[in-house]
């Protein structure tokens, strides 16, 4: 069960109005469950997207990128899980936009205005004939109030749905912002998380959206590592229905941006740290943060190699104040100038390392007594600058193991 972290109930996904989610049971790697989403979007919605850096990235992944490009505006965007469409060559991508036309003719748009996501089993053909049989039933069960049942469609090793809400106003009209996403393992983005989808009704030019969902992945799906591997489906996306009675925002100096963007990010954060409380097999959800740096990207260096080292991880797993092991993680950080004798951390409120040595008040019960509860906070202090780095990530147990073992099984 993931860490401190209770699913969402439906009456707390608020509706976005112009967005509808609709799900059915395609069968596709045979779950007893629905496992097929489509989001069908208002007239003139607009979308932005971030996706995977890695180079065998999966079918759908092109396709997206290739759409986003083309349209000028995102009529419906089709999920599957079960099946990641991944290492699938040619073949791989002409089924993804075998899925887009079936989709286009479902309802009633452009083969380039509908975006293909996939999430599953890499190097299987994704099974095409199962999803065009479903999308009728997707079509005629979309609904506003669908997240909730979206969520649950999108899953795969996931142990609960994962969805968050937020509704401020904006010159005095109300808007939303609502967002989905699942992922709990082969999670180490390099722009987001596997799946992740958060809409808002507020109208937001395409330009300044594609800003803003550049900066909200790096602040939030970009902070998350659970096993330091990056997904070839991983993808991310913002959508604009423009169906809020507001002059559209166009303009980052615009100030009823901030309202919004805030919103935006409190959405996409908890949605970040929800998969990381859901880590295949996690017990502990660990906060480590990286302060005195010279620049942001060395403290995200320090952190990163801290939140992936396997011998950090179950260390915390065992709750074993076995604190050498993040000493260590910091030297191999790659910080070629680091000045062992200006570092300090800590493990919540207890000093373990003061100016590059075991701190002489630190006492191993206290190690034990942190390393025991089910949220940590490593804090470090590199002693070289004023920037700042902060990564969530989780202890790595038994359990990730067996799952990853048992996958396709």
């Amino acid at each position: 069960m993931p860490v401190n972290y209770t699913p969402p109930s439906p009456g707390q996904l608020l509706r976005v109005p112009g967005v509808a989610l609709g799900t059915a049971h395609a069968g596709i790697k045979g779950w007893q469950r629905d496992d097929l989403l489509l989001l069908r979007l208002a007239p003139g919605a607009k979308a932005a997207g971030v996706f995977t850096q890695n180079r065998f990235c999966a079918a759908p992944v092109t396709v997206c990128r290739e759409n986003l490009a083309r349209a000028d505006s995102i009529g419906a965007l089709i999920v599957n899980a079960g099946n990641a469409n991944a290492g699938t060559g040619e073949q791989g991508l002409a089924d993804a936009r075998a899925t887009c036309s079936a989709v286009g003719r479902v309802v009633g748009c452009e083969p380039a205005a509908v975006l293909p996501f996939s999430t599953g089993v890499i190097m299987e053909p994704l099974p095409v004939d199962k999803i065009v049989a479903a999308l009728p039933a997707c079509r005629d069960a979309a609904v506003e109030e669908g997240w909730l049942t979206a969520a649950c469609a999108i899953m795969t090793t996931d142990t609960v749905p994962k969805g968050a809400s937020r509704r401020v106003a904006i010159g005095g009209v109300p808007v939303t912002v609502t967002g989905i996403a699942k992922g709990a393992g082969m999670i180490a983005p390099n722009m987001a998380t596997l799946l992740g989808f958060v809409a808002t009704d507020a109208p937001i030019e395409r330009t300044l959206l594609e800003e803003l969902t550049d900066e909200l992945a790096q602040e939030s799906f970009n902070r998350i590592t659970i096993d330091g591997d990056t997904s070839t489906n991983d993808s991310f996306v913002v959508i604009s229905s423009h169906q809020a009675s507001i002059e559209p925002l166009t303009k980052r100096s615009d100030p009823r941006l901030s309202p919004l963007k805030e919103a935006l990010a409190q959405v996409a954060g908890e949605l970040a740290q929800a998969i990381v409380r859901d880590g295949e097999g996690a017990t502990k959800f660990i906060t480590v943060k990286v302060e005195g740096g010279r620049d942001a990207m060395e403290c995200d260096r320090v952190a990163r190699a801290i939140a992936q080292s396997l011998l950090v991880k179950t260390a915390f797993f065992a709750s074993d104040p076995n604190l050498g092991r993040i000493v260590c993680a910091i030297g191999n950080a790659g910080v070629d100038d680091l000045d062992p004798r200006r570092v300090s951390f800590w493990l919540d409120d207890v000093a373990v390392v003061v100016g590059g040595g075991r701190s002489a008040s630190y006492r191993e019960e206290d190690g034990k007594r942190v390393m025991a509860k089910a949220e940590i906070g490593v804090r470090v202090a590199l002693g070289r600058g004023e920037a700042n780095a902060t990564v969530w990530t989780c202890d790595l147990s038994h359990d990730y193991v067996r799952i990853n073992a048992d996958y396709r099984s």
